[in-house]
């Protein structure tokens, strides 16, 4: 495991937009805050499983492979589209994109430990095999703690300025098209669980209606059925 690089901090505030925002990039605090929620909590689930049971360790690890591959699209999404795009249309974030890619960089390298080690202990679910995956967790959750709140400050500001709705909306479409299969459900639960009045409202602005109800009576109960699994039996 490779360890942490000393955390690096802004050297300049973000830059003052005026004129009417163009998007509403909202969206990205959204995905933040499930994924910072389900990486700190990463650790104490996989120190629940009991060493051999190789059941439950399927459990936590197809949630381990859940957020990884979440914050993989996420991240990929941001590189490929967002960086350029900032960087052209509002310049006075340059040093602020330098900034996110290096911290992206180094939070891969954590991401990469973690789904390498994942397998072993999939199917072993020993103690052994645990290490290094609670060592990765630990390590994306310590850079997640700098680069969100640093991201948010100086890049969602920018976003929310110089990107249209619709591009703005290819980045949410992008995450979701990189969801593991049968695991749509379980990342939108992630995402409400987060939401600092668990979920109420944002299902009231994103999924108004029918959708809503389908949630309640699909998505929901195999939201709670997989959460039972991975807290086992505790």
């Amino acid at each position: 495991m490779t360890s942490p690089s000393r955390p690096e901090t802004p050297t300049t505030g973000a830059p003052a937009f005026k004129g009417p925002r163009t998007c509403d990039a909202s969206a990205m605090l959204d995905i933040h805050r499930a994924l910072r929620r389900s990486f700190d909590e990463a650790a104490e689930l996989v120190d629940g499983v009991a060493e051999g049971d190789t059941k439950h360790a399927a459990a936590v690890a197809t949630q381990l492979n859940l957020i990884s591959a979440a914050l993989h699209a996420h991240h990929e999404g941001e590189d490929s589209r967002l960086w350029d795009t900032v960087s052209d249309r509002a310049p006075a974030c340059v040093l602020h994109v330098d900034r996110m890619k290096r911290q992206h960089a180094g939070m891969l390298v954590h991401l990469t430990d973690l789904d390498r080690a994942l397998p072993a202990w999939r199917t072993t679910a020993t103690k052994e095999a645990a290490e290094p995956i609670r060592s990765a967790v630990h390590g994306v959750s310590t850079a997640m703690a700098e680069h969100f709140p640093d991201e948010e400050a100086t890049i969602v500001p920018a976003m929310e300025h110089v990107l249209t709705q619709r591009e703005e909306k290819w980045f949410g479409k992008h995450g979701k098209a990189a969801t593991p299969k049968g695991q749509l459900w379980n990342m939108l639960g992630a995402i409400l669980a987060a939401q600092p009045d668990g979920g109420a409202a944002w299902l009231k602005k994103n999924m108004p209606g029918p959708a809503a109800l389908v949630w309640r009576w699909i998505g929901a109960p195999r939201y709670a059925r997989f959460r039972a699994a991975l807290e086992g039996s505790r």
